[in-house]
């Protein structure tokens, strides 16, 4: 149901598929999310960001904290609706503490402040649409407490921010919202050749297309095209981007 790591992975599994010799890039909504992240950290305090699937919000904070809290920050992602004993034992795992865990919430919470007393954690939680009011509430009862020295960071779909609304005495205490949006086509054009190899040297034209007629501004699709359009590279015997080849991976990708 859910897991818990170090939120900084290695480069090189920041981008979907694990996409080879692609490259970072920095876009206005991770330079964005990176200076909110900063802001947090500061003041300790809370954090929403939120997009359409794809558009690159983990990648956007997994890269942040890398460069601002590499060893301070946990992620915790749940695939389905959790219990707030589920967030319990994914901290407890994830805190690497020792011992049994409790029975009893109000124990389990008490050994969690007091881990989270000893050093400055930043926790983000990926997902967050999928939480319940009681999980929220837990989120809030760890952060409210005084001697706590914790960040939280929540992460998740477009619908995140709806989910979180709805929680007043949680959103009340958020301190930074932020959408990230999908890639404009002017920013599309800009960024694009940078990102992988097969790019640098394909028709700005070409670029546009693809992204009019398959990628629609979104990262993942991106590494999704780039992929079978290396593949398509190889099958077809080009070295650079050409309509052939990208009519290959168009008839891949479904949805006409």
């Amino acid at each position: 149901m859910s897991d818990a790591a170090c939120v900084s992975p290695l480069p090189g599994d920041d981008h979907y598929l694990r996409l080879r010799d692609a490259s970072l890039i920095a876009t206005e909504g991770m330079l964005t999310a990176k200076e909110n992240l900063q802001v947090v950290i500061k003041v300790r305090g809370m954090m929403c960001l939120y997009g359409d699937a794809g558009v690159g919000k983990t990648l956007s904070v997994n890269a942040s904290l890398r460069d601002l809290a590499p060893q301070q920050s946990l992620r915790v992602e749940f695939r389905s609706h959790p219990y707030p004993r589920d967030i319990r034992e994914v901290l407890f795992e994830g805190l690497g503490l020792a011992g049994r865990q409790p029975r009893r919430a109000g124990q389990f919470d008490r050994m969690l402040k007091d881990a989270l007393r000893q050093e400055f954690r930043v926790l983000v939680c990926d997902e967050a649409q999928w939480l319940s009011r009681e999980c929220f509430e837990l989120w809030r009862h760890l952060w409210d407490d005084r001697d706590t020295q914790i960040a939280i960071v929540f992460v998740g779909g477009h619908n995140c921010y709806d989910v979180l609304r709805r929680e007043p005495m949680l959103a009340s205490r958020v301190t930074i919202w932020q959408e990230l949006q999908r890639l404009t086509r002017e920013q599309v054009l800009a960024v694009i050749p940078g990102y992988h190899p097969i790019w640098r040297r394909a028709d700005p034209e070409d670029i546009l297309h693809t992204d009019v007629h398959a990628a629609h501004g979104n990262f993942r699709r991106w590494a999704k095209i780039t992929v079978l359009a290396a593949e398509a590279m190889a099958r077809l015997g080009r070295d650079t981007i050409d309509r052939q080849v990208l009519a290959w991976v168009f008839s891949k990708l479904g949805g006409g």
